[in-house]
């Protein structure tokens, strides 16, 4: 069975870099009919809070997608302790106790020679009274997985055949100092618990993956197929690191981007495949194929979403909008028209309020002075009665045989002086739903 996982830690919100690995490994697993597991990466009891961990399965829901189960890492100390102990036991885990300092002259040190910056294992050498002596100067040390010095050599599902030469890599640290289990460890010890087939995840995690892979043959798991997706960035480039604060997903989504356009938007970003609006979850699941996805760094564009968007309500019946709509306080027998007029023209749901209002108040006429006499002279040829579709083509009609102005010269003044906008929905709908309006105000 295939089973993926989405692994956010709960330090913040999650944001549209997390939503692309959540979105790959959630298509892959229904598309085989496997398992998606949420897993709460919670190691940090410092960073980690309970808020986030709500937060994030909230955004998860509102975008529909659902998890089979949920695993917390906290709750799995003992696992990681476990793994750790059969580690010492087979001579691959070692205890060093190096300052951040001294790591920091070593490394520049190996770069002036002209060699790798990676830990040079003098660990190893010490002998017990060495290791006592610096516990007892220097507290509890960290303890590094020893890596078999050796190419490490995976098929990756977007990468293509990748080989790291692990004498080039640092022995990974897997426990700090205090005790804290690093996510090294505990993501393999997860993964092999629980049976993961498909780890999808970005391009920044292709080193680790290669320490991993030898954690994982250490203690006795299957390697699962790794897919290394690209990084985004702005859309001239720029490196979004600093701007995911601001492109969290309940950000997008107070902004009024609808999940059906944001999901569209992720299934394709950075594929061979064009982007094209999805608004049912099995046809985002029908065509998903992480082999279409390249490795340059992907352009993200937050303003891509609002086209998106827009077509997506534009295809929403009248019930499925009825609620937003009744809170805007749109009489109900009157609801379905305002919707009719509006839909074409919003980008989200939020610009329905600025219509309802131009509706409810009247808008201040824009009336431009070459255009003052005109809009006098229409306005006393306006149909009298319960105006309809039709009234707008014979209020012009008239108009434009009163005063020989036709085209633009006729219609836009026109708009301008009924709605003090340049565009908007079709006057022929506007124009008896204005006066149904204001004639019960």
């Amino acid at each position: 069975m295939t089973i993926t996982r989405f692994a956010p830690s709960p330090t913040g919100y999650i944001h549209v870099g997390n939503l692309r690995t959540a979105l790959m490994n959630y298509l892959i697993a229904r598309k085989a009919g496997g398992t998606f597991i949420l897993r709460i990466d919670d190691t940090d009891p410092i960073r980690s809070k309970e808020e986030y961990v709500d937060a994030l399965k909230e955004d998860l829901e509102w975008l529909g997608l659902h998890w089979d189960r949920v695993e917390r890492q906290s709750e799995r100390l003992d696992r990681y302790h476990d793994a750790a102990e059969k580690l010492r036991d087979m001579g691959r885990f070692y205890e060093a106790f190096e300052t951040p300092t001294e790591l920091d002259l070593k490394r520049k040190k190996q770069l002036n020679m002209g060699r790798p910056p990676v830990y040079d294992r003098a660990a190893l050498s010490l002998d017990e009274a060495a290791r006592d002596k610096l516990r007892a100067e220097r507290g509890a040390g960290v303890w590094r997985f020893k890596l078999d010095q050796q190419r490490i050599e995976w098929n990756d599902g977007v990468l293509g055949d990748i080989s790291i030469d692990a004498a080039s890599v640092s022995d990974p640290v897997l426990i700090r100092g205090d005790g804290q289990v690093l996510y090294t460890l505990a993501s393999v010890v997860d993964d092999t618990d629980m049976g993961v087939t498909h780890i999808v995840r970005g391009s920044d995690h292709v080193t680790n993956t290669a320490t991993q892979i030898q954690i994982i043959e250490a203690l006795g798991g299957s390697i699962p197929q790794f897919a290394h997706h690209s990084l985004l960035t702005g859309p001239q480039g720029e490196s979004l690191s600093k701007r995911l604060g601001t492109l969290s997903l309940r950000d997008l989504r107070a902004q009024g981007v609808e999940p059906a356009a944001l999901l569209s938007l992720m299934a394709r970003l950075g594929s061979a495949d064009p982007v094209e609006l999805r608004t049912d979850m099995d046809a985002l699941i029908d065509g998903f194929d992480i082999s279409r996805f390249g490795s340059a760094p992907t352009k993200f564009d937050v303003n891509d979403l609002f086209p998106l968007t827009a077509h997506y309500l534009q295809g929403l019946d009248y019930q499925t909008v009825k609620p937003r709509i009744a809170e805007l306080g749109v009489p109900e027998d009157l609801a379905p028209q305002f919707w009719a007029v509006a839909r074409d023209n919003i980008t989200t749901l939020g610009d329905l309020d600025a219509w309802w209002a131009m509706f409810r108040d009247g808008a201040e006429p824009v009336i431009d002075d070459e255009d003052a006499e005109f809009i006098v002279t229409a306005m006393t040829l306006l149909p009298e009665g319960p105006l309809d579709e039709g009234s707008w083509a014979a209020w012009t009609t008239a108009v434009k045989e009163e005063t020989g102005r036709k085209g633009k010269q006729l219609f836009m003044p026109l708009r301008k002086a009924l709605t003090g906008q340049a565009h908007g929905p079709e006057m022929a709908q506007v124009l008896p739903l204005l006066q149904v309006i204001r004639a019960r105000g």
